[in-house]
């Protein structure tokens, strides 16, 4: 059993997700902003690489359907119903539609992701115990466990890593001959050293420093809540949606 971490999509090679369960965080902010979707009732996120494709695929749904939501350095797309704060995905908002999302970080490691992996979840803080426990009881089904983080234009994020570092602790706990790469290995003493203090991890990030400053600071008082949305996101055929009674794996 291994329990892989990796500090961004552009490091992933085929051998280290085929068969594995995948896990992408990005905690400032889409995985965050993804679960919340899925919290408030939003029927599917559908995660995309750019602004145009979302229009594009807007154009196969009734425009009652679906919401446009995405970001740019930070800032919400003109003319999208959202940007990428979670805040923004309320229930008023989501309830029953398709989200149709680009982000320049987090929707591309989605997808950079699935590829050949047995399953991709979307993970962060907001909903740690449940994936923790999907991870937990995937690997001790035998199944070998890569966690992703998105990172911020292709560069180590300090936020993911540590996110990352939460799971391996967890996921591994109390399991016998579970292997780690470095890259756990580090990411389980970036936890250790942040502990419960995520506004401390976020002002010391240079992700969460540039969110503040944008405007966003309420955004990392949300990121930073430990099961805020209790729910575990599967991206399965192009789309992410809630693992439940109406959704097996």
């Amino acid at each position: 059993m291994r329990v892989d971490v990796h500090f961004g999509p552009t490091q992933l090679a085929p051998a280290e997700i085929t068969g594995r369960v995948i896990a992408v965080i990005d905690v400032l902010r889409a995985s965050s902003s993804i679960a919340a979707a899925l919290n408030n009732g939003a029927r599917a996120v559908v995660p995309l690489e750019s602004s145009e494709e979302v229009v594009n695929r807007a154009k196969a749904f009734e425009r009652s359907e679906v919401k446009l939501a995405g970001e740019r350095r930070m800032l919400a797309i003109e003319g999208f119903d959202a940007g990428n704060s979670p805040l923004e995905f309320t229930s008023e908002l989501v309830e029953g539609k398709t989200v149709l999302m680009t982000t320049s970080n987090g929707t591309t490691a989605i997808m950079a992701a699935a590829q050949g992996a047995r399953d991709v979840v979307v993970a962060s803080y907001v909903n740690f115990t449940a994936v923790c426990t999907m991870l937990r009881a995937a690997l001790r089904g035998g199944a070998d466990i890569a966690i992703v983080c998105a990172g911020r234009d292709k560069q180590f994020s300090l936020e993911d890593a540590a996110c990352a570092g939460r799971f391996v602790t967890h996921v591994s706990k109390r399991l016998a001959g579970v292997e780690q790469n470095d890259a756990a290995l580090a990411a389980a003493l970036l936890d250790r050293k942040y502990g419960e203090n995520r506004l401390r991890l976020f002002q010391a990030s240079a992700h969460g420093q540039a969110l503040v400053e944008a405007g966003f600071a309420a955004d990392l008082q949300v990121c930073g809540t430990l099961d805020a949305y209790p729910v575990i996101p599967i991206y399965q055929d192009r789309q992410i949606t809630k693992l439940g009674p109406d959704r097996e794996r």
